[in-house]
């Protein structure tokens, strides 16, 4: 590894991913035959440091796991990936958390997270942790472990002059007040109506909710907006990112990958515009595959394809 690679710290879940792909989605009390069954790694956090890892950053995971099967495996796949993974620990008697996701053939997918040990992550890991997260370049939270721990966090990075990027994902209620010290807040359009109140089916509904957003206190708000892109808004104003047509086959840790590589991005030092721009080819490309981390680009792969599509 290059002593210049950037150092992300990512305090999140783990979960292991239990996929089935099917033609149609049930209706209530319908059993259907599904198409093929797949099990990998996931949960938002592991994701988001898969993809800053391959991207080429130093990362550190905090999370918990479940004394099981999946919890062991969880952390042999992370040391194998070189994510640093000793503040990652079981415990007794709770369940490594689970993901059943189910996938149409057009990419579109439902999701169901049972959390387990993810739940028993709380601020005394964080301050466990507060060695190796105070050397970090940039940390990493999201919605699914509990809200006190990502509140404690983002004081902690704050207090630290670290980066922080929010993805509040999976939607919660939350406190805006305890959350706007984060650097950025990147919500997609679901997370964000359940943050505001106010519709997000549109760009120009987009423009409005991150403006409320701003008002509320947060210094950055991207919004993405699949497949028509994402929006960036701050004191300054709002500018589109144009989205990059793919061929999709699973969207499933398409918002993770982007939220992953932009850390990497900016963490190495690029714009801000650009280190968007890059996360958006990221994030489609990692849908033209199956899974979530094993749909994720190498860099090197990654860079040919974004020097190809701006050739």
């Amino acid at each position: 590894m290059s002593p210049a690679a950037p150092r992300i710290a990512v305090v999140g879940s783990l979960n292991t991913d239990l996929t089935t792909f099917v033609d149609v989605f049930p209706r209530p009390g319908e059993t259907l035959f599904g198409n093929s069954f797949h099990i990998g790694f996931g949960g938002k956090g592991a994701n988001q440091a898969v993809a800053a890892r391959l991207c080429g950053a130093e990362v550190t995971m905090v999370a918990k796991v479940g004394s099981d099967v999946f919890g062991e495996a969880t952390i042999k796949n992370l040391k194998a990936l070189g994510i640093d993974s000793k503040h990652v620990q079981p415990v007794e008697g709770v369940s490594t958390g689970v993901a059943p996701i189910f996938v149409e053939p057009d990419g579109q997918n439902r999701i169901i997270v049972v959390k387990g040990a993810n739940d028993r992550l709380g601020p005394a890991d964080i301050d466990a942790a507060a060695a190796d997260l105070a050397r970090s370049q940039t940390i990493i939270l999201q919605f699914e472990i509990p809200l006190e721990t990502v509140y404690h966090t983002i004081r902690f990075a704050r207090s630290h002059n670290i980066r922080c990027i929010l993805n509040p994902a999976p939607a919660l209620p939350a406190s805006i007040a305890k959350l706007c010290a984060a650097d950025y807040f990147i919500p997609n359009e679901t997370e964000a109506e359940l943050m505001t109140g106010m519709s997000v089916r549109s760009v120009a509904e987009a423009r409005a909710c991150a403006s409320a957003l701003l008002k509320h206190g947060f210094a950055r708000v991207l919004i993405t907006l699949g497949a028509r892109g994402s929006l960036l808004a701050d004191a300054s104003g709002a500018t589109e990112i144009a989205p990059y047509a793919v061929t999709s086959v699973d969207s499933s840790g398409a918002g993770d990958a982007f939220i992953g590589s932009m850390a990497a991005f900016l963490s190495e030092g690029m714009v801000e515009r650009e280190a968007i721009a890059r996360a958006s080819l990221y994030a489609a490309l990692s849908t033209t595959g199956i899974g979530t981390q094993q749909s994720f680009f190498a860099r090197g792969a990654f860079e040919a394809e974004w020097a190809r599509r701006s050739a």
